[in-house]
């Protein structure tokens, strides 16, 4: 369900039946002179709404503005908006605190930009990762005290994680694109493989009349990109999904 039209008791349904909370994060970027700058994005949001067909889920309003660099082309002219690290970090911690406020314990960042060295992590979501420790920490103390961790009530602390009670889990951050799909399913800026995905979740975000107008090397295999490939790469999208979007 898209929170903003959630009503109250379905916000109590779903945290009483852990329903995953999503975040679509991502940026608005230069891609090309062929596709949307809110491909990173959209990637997202349009693979969650078709999860959402699925399983029950909490899709927050997606989140644009992070951290897009100007890397790729200046953004006069171009669209690409830059969001610093430093600056989103603070938001984040507010949001994220807020959710578990409400009651959320299943909540989920789930990015696609810059995602190719995750375990590294970029600017956007070290910012995010961050800011979910960062508000699990406060929220703790909050509502247990300082020493929460060091009291007898936390003597299963090590027990629980072996099976898989872990309460810094409440917040994590996820690329749309695990490392598992490397090698099986072109991982591109603006070319093959990410233009594909558009043709297949969102092929209003694709104009194949400016592939001609396309000026840089990672757009050179745009033009062989189909809806079908995209629908390959979908299905293994959704199949991460699957596995970290549980109750």
């Amino acid at each position: 369900m898209r929170y903003e039209l959630m009503l109250p008791h379905q916000i109590r349904k779903a945290i009483e039946e852990n329903w995953p909370v999503a975040l679509p994060l991502g940026v608005l970027e230069y891609h090309g002179e062929h596709m949307a700058v809110g491909m990173d994005t959209l990637a997202v949001t349009k693979t969650l709404e078709l999860f959402e067909k699925e399983s029950d889920i909490v899709i927050l309003p997606a989140f644009y503005y992070g951290a897009a660099s100007y890397a790729v082309e200046p953004p006069e002219g171009n669209g690409s908006v830059q969001v610093g690290g430093p600056v989103l970090a603070p938001f984040a911690e507010e949001l994220f605190y807020g959710l578990l406020r409400i009651g959320f314990r299943n909540i989920h960042a789930i990015i696609h930009h810059q995602t190719e060295n995750f375990v590294a992590g970029m600017p956007t979501d070290l910012a995010f990762k961050t800011a979910g420790r960062q508000a699990i920490f406060r929220f703790l103390e909050k509502e247990r005290g300082e020493g929460w961790w060091g009291s007898d009530k936390m003597a299963d602390y090590y027990a629980g994680h072996a099976q898989g009670e872990n309460v810094f889990n409440w917040v994590q951050v996820h690329p749309l694109m695990p490392a598992a799909i490397n090698g099986k399913y072109p991982f591109d800026h603006a070319g093959i493989g990410e233009t594909s995905l558009m043709l297949a979740l969102c092929p209003e975000a694709v104009d194949a009349a400016h592939f001609v107008d396309n000026k840089g090397w990672y757009t050179k295999s745009a033009p062989e990109a189909s809806a079908e490939l995209g629908e390959k790469g979908v299905a293994m999208v959704l199949e991460h999904l699957r596995a970290i979007l549980v109750r």
